[in-house]
């Protein structure tokens, strides 16, 4: 059994969560639950980065100590990844001294010991909003966009890091596909930065400025920078460093790192350049998606546009809010407003998916009693699939008259488009082919009309509700990865285990449950 480790980015906890982070979250865990049922051996990880100079004014603003501001703030990140159904495997905080901090401290030793950190004097500009140096072609006017306001001008004594090199190295294996960057954009991007040359970089900050952190083994006086806190997550989390690597033999390196597209070069540069000092493989691919927006701008609390994930989900629920975010282009920015995120759930959910699964549920319990039986082989052919020569393709013009069987077409178009996007993780395009097929659905219902149909020609009716109720089974087995309690409500309703859905069987025993989306004004 193939092993896949992947990884969400570790969030900041200076704040509550957002809906950059229910996206990024969904999207790992709906590529988990993908490796899962092709047999693959999933690990999942999420956590949290909670050290920092950010977090202790935060927590001095809100009047707590730093270790009580980041376990409330935790805390609030686990409950999105309940209410998210995301399946991670284990969940590592960068504040853990038991789990985290052994892996972050070997890790530093390693690049130590192979001559990459030394000691020196840093000046210039820091970005607290960002934790980061920055340099004057990072700001506008002199000023960090993202945040509003101009860096710290400092100079200070801190550990170095000789990323410088390692840029020849990384950018080779880039090239090579050894680590692969995607989309391609993204990777051209961090090849086109790495043409300009590596700079040595800080790892670490004085103690008496950010004593919320790891120490320096062996220098007290110093606290790790985030670089080596909290890019370690990924091992440590794993039991590198700790007194027990099995799990970290077992899974690393990591199959894939899901990230934003803000801290590509973080995890595309210096992780590498970190690993290949430690003597570590590299992990083997980084899938970078684009950013939430709203009404076409950066969600900000000053403008008002913040989306809260836990009141979108208290209103539309869980299945809602994965469908919104999964159906979203996932290497572009994408824009998100209350507006649009009722219109999707109006349009494809409640009036499509919802109302398609209600009204066959009704008609098989109000025509056949709820139970409609496998109709043989020449009925079936008598109620071919009515597709049009649009939704089929240009290829296929010989199948306009006759039109090929529902079978036919799941097997021979939705099958093979959704692997098709699955295997370049267009995660939004697999869940588009899933809509296409309930709006085939939704036609084929049209061109037979079943409940007329019943009373002149009760045995094709039948044919049609079985084609139907075929194709719902075949939806929830293409939904699972994705809006996981769906397709397990749509196996309800044809009464059978979610693992045998798309199974021969001879007889479908409808149970009529409630709407799966209520319409919500």
């Amino acid at each position: 059994m193939p092993k896949f480790y992947i990884t969400t980015s570790i969030p900041y906890v200076n704040a509550p969560p957002h809906m950059g982070h229910a996206l990024e979250f969904v999207q790992a865990d709906a590529i988990a639950r993908w490796r899962r049922l092709q047999g693959d051996d999933v690990f999942f990880l999420t956590g949290t980065d909670e050290h920092g100079a950010k977090i202790s004014r935060a927590a001095a603003d809100a009047g707590k100590n730093p270790r009580e501001f980041a376990n409330a703030n935790a805390k609030q990140f686990g409950d999105l990844i309940v209410k998210l159904s995301v399946s991670p495997n284990a969940s590592i905080r960068t504040s853990d001294q038991k789990h985290h901090w052994p892996g972050a401290e070997d890790l530093w030793r390693r690049i130590a010991k192979n001559g990459d950190i030394y000691k020196g004097t840093y000046k210039g500009l820091y970005c607290v909003g960002h934790e980061a140096f920055v340099t004057e072609k990072d700001l506008k006017g002199g000023i960090c966009e993202d945040h509003g306001k101009k860096p710290e001008r400092i100079e200070e004594i801190n550990y170095f890091f000789r990323l410088s090199e390692y840029g020849d190295e990384i950018k080779k294996r880039i090239e090579t596909g050894d680590l692969e960057v995607l989309p391609e954009k993204r990777k051209n991007e961090v090849l086109a930065f790495l043409a300009e040359g590596t700079q040595d970089i800080s790892f670490s900050r004085p103690a008496k400025d950010i004593p919320w952190g790891i120490p320096v083994p062996g220098d007290s006086s110093q606290t790790m920078y985030v670089w080596c806190d909290a890019l370690s997550n990924y091992t440590s989390a794993l039991g590198f460093g700790g007194s027990s690597d099995e799990l970290f033999k077992k899974y690393w390196p990591a199959d894939m790192h899901v990230v934003g597209k803000d801290i590509v070069r973080f995890h595309a540069v210096i992780w590498p350049a970190m690993l290949l000092s430690a003597g570590l493989p590299l992990p083997k691919r980084l899938f970078v998606h684009g950013f939430i927006h709203s009404g076409g701008k950066k969600m900000s609390k000053t403008l008002g546009n913040v989306i809260d994930p836990f009141s979108v989900l208290k209103k539309y629920g869980t299945e809602a809010v994965r469908y919104v975010l999964l159906s979203a282009s996932v290497f572009e920015d994408n824009d998100l407003t209350p507006e649009r995120i009722h219109k999707l759930y109006t349009a494809h959910l409640a009036n499509g998916i919802g109302n398609l699964v209600s009204r066959i549920a009704a008609m098989a319990e109000k025509y056949f009693e709820g139970k409609i039986a496998r109709p043989s082989d020449v009925v079936l052919a008598a109620v071919p699939f009515k597709t049009d020569i649009d939704m089929v393709g240009a290829k296929d013009r010989d199948l306009e008259i006759e039109g090929p069987a529902v079978s036919w077409f799941i097997e021979h178009k939705t099958t093979v488009r959704y692997r098709a996007a699955w295997e370049e993780y267009r995660i939004h395009d697999a869940l588009h082919e899933v809509m296409e097929l309930e709006r085939m659905l939704d036609r084929y219902i049209q061109d037979y009309e079943p409940y007329k149909l019943i009373a002149t020609d009760r045995k094709h009716a039948e044919a049609v509700l079985w084609n139907v109720l075929l194709a719902l089974g075949a939806m929830a087995r293409f939904l699972l990865p994705l809006l996981p309690g769906t397709a397990h409500s749509i196996a309800g309703m044809l009464g059978v285990d979610m693992d045998a859905v798309g199974a021969n069987t001879s007889e479908y025993v409808i149970t009529k449950t409630s709407a799966l989306f209520p319409r919500i004004e």
